[in-house]
């Protein structure tokens, strides 16, 4: 069998090599390929592997993996860039409903002469897995639209209640196994309800934290199915997805200057209102023709993307009015927040797809201090990430995060379709300072309208 650990190592170096190429989006798909690959070869190595001798079994497998390839494949084909956050999501939560399945199977298989050991290993797999299937299911409801925000003063609490009692059950169970045989389903029963009710309480810029960290826990649980079924590939991939995971939730955090447990405890959701959200006045309209105008004789322009480009699907015209732009001699960069979306790098992602040079795409600190040399900072669909109440009103939830400060820029133009509130519910009083411009319509049809412009001008 040491031809079966040998392939296992070289899918693990594959899955490490693949990860390496993620981290930019230069070579972003090619190491997603790699991944791939890797990920492919551990399947086929597994599948066959173990089963020598025993054909019976390769239907069922076979058509799980067809089942799976043809999700996969109409997936693929249906989902548009706007819902690849919901796919994360769902993605997250296949990963936690595979481990509960497998610890589900594996705890009534045990005996008399299972080690306290490995049932504490499979209760906590089947626990977190849990966590990761129903939280990531909520997670994807919670960006669709279609489940709300539910917060009290209570949740808290009611939070530590179903926590306590599964890992109760748990000790219980693992310490008595005999004596209840139908407490295996109980836990399950409330480890499911552990996932709903920490993902439920979570809301607004918050909620790419949330999808970050359940993509670790869906890691952790997926390296404790590895040690469950001795398998190395589901151990060491378990392990990459779950500290990648964690170190990009911590990453996150700290550029929201937030703890994770403040995220998780003390989120904010869609009745969050800031101090700011009594009447400020009227705000500042502009026209396609005075922005293109500004943008044209401009020297530097920062373009600051948000969910709102991903919804115009603008990523692309974005491209073009910076190729026109640079082609006239204008300086164009864009500034990145690190939450700005609904996923960690959902801008990063859209403007890979459009081509844009990964040396345009400027991190948080650096755009804000370029912001006193730029003349024009374009704001397409971003709101809570350049809201200034982070900076100056203590009551605002969002107070003490990080922002990307468009005001020491020299001018401000925000495309818009309308006064709607960002994603947190917050009110933005950006829209109604001095230096804003507002230019409502549809972000890609705004864009053309300013190209058409600026390639009248010399």
């Amino acid at each position: 069998m040491e031809y079966i650990e040998l392939l296992y190592i070289v899918s693990t170096i594959l899955l490490l090599i693949g990860l390496r190429k993620l981290s930019s989006p230069a070579t972003a798909r090619k190491g997603n390929l790699i991944a791939a690959s890797g990920m492919i070869l551990a399947i086929v190595v597994s599948i066959f592997s173990p089963l020598e001798g025993n054909n019976g079994n390769y239907l069922y497998i076979f058509g799980g993996v067809s089942v799976g390839v043809l999700m996969g494949l109409f997936y693929s084909n249906k989902v548009k860039m706007t819902e690849i956050p919901e796919l994360v999501s769902l993605f997250n939560g296949y990963g936690g409903a595979c481990t509960v399945f497998i610890s589900i199977l594996e705890i009534f298989k045990f005996n008399n002469t299972t080690s306290v050991g490995m049932s504490s290993i499979t209760y906590t797999a089947l626990f977190v897995g849990s966590i990761a299937f129903t939280g990531s299911l909520v997670a994807y409801g919670k960006l669709s639209g279609t489940v709300k925000d539910w917060r009290s003063s209570m949740s808290s609490y009611f939070n530590l209640f179903w926590l306590v009692l599964c890992i109760g059950l748990i000790l219980f169970q693992i310490l008595n196994p005999a004596l209840y045989p139908f407490l295996p389903i109980v836990i399950l029963v409330v480890s499911l309800i552990c996932g709903v009710s920490f993902v439920i309480p979570i809301g607004g810029a918050d909620m790419p934290v949330v999808i970050s960290l359940l993509n670790a826990l869906t890691g952790i649980a997926a390296a404790l199915a590895g040690i469950v079924y001795y398998n190395m590939v589901m151990l060491l991939g378990g392990i990459l997805v779950g500290s990648s995971g964690a170190i990009l939730t911590l990453i996150m955090c700290k550029s929201m200057n937030r703890s994770l447990l403040n995220v998780v405890v003390g989120g904010f959701g869609g009745a969050s209102e800031s101090a700011h959200g009594k009447d400020q006045g009227a705000v500042n309209e502009t026209t396609v023709n005075d922005t293109a105008i500004n943008l044209r004789y401009a020297n530097n322009v920062m373009i600051i993307p948000g969910y709102g480009m991903a919804v115009a699907q603008a990523q692309k015209t974005c491209k073009e009015l910076d190729r026109i732009l640079s082609d006239k001699g204008v300086n164009v960069n864009y500034a990145i927040h690190p939450v700005a979306g609904r996923m960690p790098g959902h801008m990063n992602v859209l403007l890979a797809e459009a081509d844009v040079s990964y040396s345009k795409l400027i991190d948080l600190e650096d755009a804000n201090n370029k912001m006193s040399d730029t003349d024009v900072c374009l704001i397409v669909g971003a709101n809570d990430v350049v809201n200034p109440s982070a900076l100056d009103e203590p009551t605002s939830p969002i107070y003490g995060m990080p922002i990307i400060e468009v005001l020491n820029s020299k001018n401000v133009v925000v495309l818009k379709r309308g006064m709607s509130k960002g994603y947190s519910g917050i009110e933005n009083p950006l829209f109604f300072h001095d230096k804003t411009k507002m230019l409502f319509g549809d972000a890609k049809d705004s864009i053309e309208g300013i190209l058409s412009e600026i390639k009248t001008m010399d």
